[in-house]
């Protein structure tokens, strides 16, 4: 048969236009919504308006594809519910990540302001030590914000004064120190609710804080679950499109793979016969 033949070049060009083509232009597959994705959502819906909420910033670029989409939909849900957004980074790359999200999320919403809904105060050093000393003096630990301006010049901070001021933490983890640390202070300590948003590889660890000691108030794991939130808060970004080419890409696998095992068995057939 001629197709057990065919130019294995073919093969590569459908398998680029199937993963390449979803990228551009997401499908946005019906997803699932897992429970503990969904249990993140409805802490963020149900926090009443005008209450501070911390974004933490602990990953680095190496972790952008998995992470970044997470905390650009979980902004834009508390913005879209009137939170005031406090970013804070305990890895030295966070405080970019956060300017970056920032930057794309005000061409999509001029509600955004900064220093009225959301606020950088950067990285520190420190990590657990760093948030024992929120719970006692939030701005003795962040004096000034991300760009050394004084945190006194933002209206929208005038009621913090430790981390039992806000309604809960999100932390973007990619390790230590990251969401580990923020269970261990921010909730067992002060009591403050802890979302988290962690790589697939690592979120595994994470599930028996939410589903057995219940310290953890719900979790995105990995790609598919920030895919989940996007869909969610009703905007397909780069999550939906990069769990749109794995499908594609998959489903082209497992019909190649069907594909060739009917022309060897015809084949076969004939050459017996």
């Amino acid at each position: 048969m001629k197709f057990t033949f065919i130019d294995r070049r073919w093969i590569f060009l459908l398998i680029l236009l199937g993963v390449g083509l979803p990228l551009i232009i997401p499908l946005g597959f019906k997803l699932e919504v897992s429970p503990d994705a969904q249990m993140v959502y409805d802490v963020i819906q149900s926090t009443n308006e005008n209450r501070l909420v911390i974004v933490s910033f602990d990953y680095d670029p190496a972790s952008k594809p998995e992470l970044h989409p997470m905390g650009y939909a979980i902004i834009k849900h508390a913005i879209e519910k009137k939170h005031k957004v406090v970013c804070t980074a305990l890895w030295p790359m966070g405080s970019q990540m956060a300017d970056e999200i920032f930057h794309n999320l005000q061409k999509e919403m001029p509600e955004l302001i900064y220093g009225e809904n959301f606020i950088n105060l950067g990285y520190k050093v420190g990590g657990m030590v760093t948030i024992q000393a929120m719970g006692k003096d939030m701005r003795n630990v962040y004096p000034k914000d991300a760009s050394g301006k004084s945190i006194d010049d933002y209206p929208m901070l005038n009621n913090m004064k430790t981390i039992k001021d806000f309604a809960y933490v999100v932390s973007l983890s990619a390790g230590t120190p990251g969401l580990k640390d923020w269970i261990m202070v921010a909730k067992d300590k002060y009591g403050v609710s802890v979302l988290g948003g962690a790589t697939a590889v690592s979120t595994p660890a994470f599930k028996p804080y939410v589903n057995d000691q219940k310290q953890l108030n719900g979790l995105l794991g990995g790609l598919k679950n920030a895919a989940e939130y996007e869909y969610l808060v009703g905007r397909k970004g780069t999550a939906t499109a990069g769990m749109d080419a794995q499908s594609v890409a998959h489903l082209l696998i497992i019909a190649f793979i069907v594909l060739g095992n009917i022309a060897f068995f015809l084949n076969y057939k004939k050459v017996k016969e």
